[in-house]
């Protein structure tokens, strides 16, 4: 599993059909996944890691949104801090992680 996080609009998904193809089982806005499993009640991590299974091999895309301002609304604080913990335990099991900056990766890891 590949890792690739940053900021919104900094070239991501773009990043990552030139560096590794279209062939691989890509997921674009894990965070967006994170906060729709969040506000159905469900367990985002369950959903995550199933999938992960079934594609080994996937690339996970997401948005870096734990920096800035701490929001006012427990829920939007809740969905920041529930998604970078699982960013957390992902970015330790991967097999590489990139953060890309206005298109341009840097490995991590």
């Amino acid at each position: 599993m590949i890792l690739i996080i940053g900021g919104f609009a900094q070239g991501k998904l773009h990043y990552v059909k030139q560096h590794y193809g279209e062939q691989k089982y890509i997921v674009n806005h894990l965070h967006l996944f994170i906060r729709e499993q969040l506000q159905q009640g469900k367990k985002p991590e369950d959903e995550i890691y199933k999938m992960i299974e079934e594609h080994p091999d996937c690339i996970l895309i997401c948005d870096e949104i734990g920096n800035g301002i701490v929001p006012m609304e427990a829920e939007e604080r809740t969905y920041r801090e529930r998604t970078g913990r699982i960013l957390e335990r992902l970015a330790a099991e991967a097999d590489e992680v990139v953060r890309v900056v206005c298109g341009i990766g840097q490995k991590i890891k």
